[in-house]
């Protein structure tokens, strides 16, 4: 059984965090956790309470708490670093919600405090087990596509009013919504050889906050993956476009996860998180015969809980990290490439 704290107690820690926790009381068991506000979700507290969670205004309680196996930090991003390295120095291990850092720097900084205290150290990547990525994996595994040349990927809203004129560069579109994607094309391709970025203001035009990126990366063998995510999008664009030398995939719709948990629907409902099938993503692609084959690929069920399932693994049974410490910081540096300095520009590898 492993002990956990909570440090946050707000939307994320209660929708993507606690109903999958709910599923795994085998393995996990939430005994503290520390809020700014003790009673701001009422219902929510009173829950975790009756089956002996500790709340507290106060991290000192979990720094001196010898019990605890693992430490989840869910604060705001600005926070993220000062946090984690104050568990880690306590000698905690950490598992932090994205962005990890503000900065490659501070990123480095933390994989080398865990490394030398022999610490679990790792990002709450959830959507690696987001539906639509699995299916691309799986897509992409089965070599329907051959060679790869392009992979589109993006994350649009519409949101036109919730422009920010100031703010931290973390709270801007490439960390909050760029690290999901980023983190999803290093996981399956590692660091690229050059990434080209176009990062602007659109919804605020005289802010220096972004709301709409352009990241490519480019990648031996004339590959090139492009991650795009805007605040002004009507109309909806592919999720995701793959093009290989075989064939072609695309899929709009993204996981269903989300929309479930925001509806109230929750992690061991039936159905919850699964694709309609008319939402599955088109393949098109050429066979070995030279015959044109057309057909939807059913979607991979995702499951954010599976994140705690590697945990688990790698603290009692000793695998390796679902988000190594190679990959946090290509991520990292990625990110922090992108605000070397206004206007388009490119970082090479």
């Amino acid at each position: 059984m492993i002990n956990i704290a909570f440090v946050g107690f707000g939307k994320s820690t209660n929708r993507y965090h606690l109903p999958y926790l709910k599923l795994r009381q085998d393995k996990f068991r939430v005994t503290r956790v520390v809020t700014p506000t003790l009673g701001k979700r009422p219902t929510e507290q009173a829950e975790l309470e009756a089956t002996g969670t500790i709340f507290t205004t106060d991290i000192e309680d979990i720094v001196t708490d010898d019990s605890l196996d693992l430490v989840v930090v869910v604060t705001p991003s600005q926070s993220h670093y000062q946090v984690t390295k104050q568990l880690l120095q306590a000698g905690k291990n950490v598992l932090v919600d994205k962005p990890m850092a503000a900065s490659v720097e501070e990123a480095e900084e933390l994989v080398k405090l865990a490394a030398e205290k022999n610490l679990f150290l790792m990002p709450f990547q959830s959507r690696r087990f987001d539906s639509d990525f699995l299916t691309v994996q799986q897509v992409i595994a089965n070599g329907y596509l051959g060679r790869l040349t392009d992979l589109e990927v993006h994350m649009d809203h519409y949101r036109p009013l919730d422009g920010q004129l100031e703010g931290p560069a973390i709270d801007g579109s490439l960390f909050g919504h760029g690290v999901h994607l980023i983190d999803q094309v290093v996981s399956m391709f590692g660091a690229p050889q050059a990434a080209v970025y176009d990062l602007r203001a659109t919804r605020v035009l005289e802010s220096h906050l972004d709301d709409q990126i352009e990241v490519n990366l480019f990648y031996p063998e004339a590959f090139k993956a492009t991650i795009q995510t805007t605040e002004l999008a009507t109309i909806q664009y592919p999720k995701w476009q793959l093009r290989g030398t075989k064939g072609t995939f695309i899929k709009y719709t993204v996981d269903e996860q989300e929309n479930d948990l925001k509806t109230g629907i929750m992690p061991g409902s039936p159905r919850f998180g699964s694709d309609a099938p008319q939402n599955f993503g088109h393949l098109v692609y050429y066979n070995q015969s030279g015959d044109r084959i057309d057909k939807y690929i059913p979607s991979v069920q995702g499951d954010y809980g599976r994140i705690y399932d590697t945990v688990y693994e790698t603290l009692v049974n000793g695998k390796p990290k679902l988000v190594s410490d190679e990959t946090m910081i290509t991520v990292m540096r990625l990110l922090s490439g992108g605000l070397q300095t206004t206007g388009p520009h490119i970082l090479k590898f």
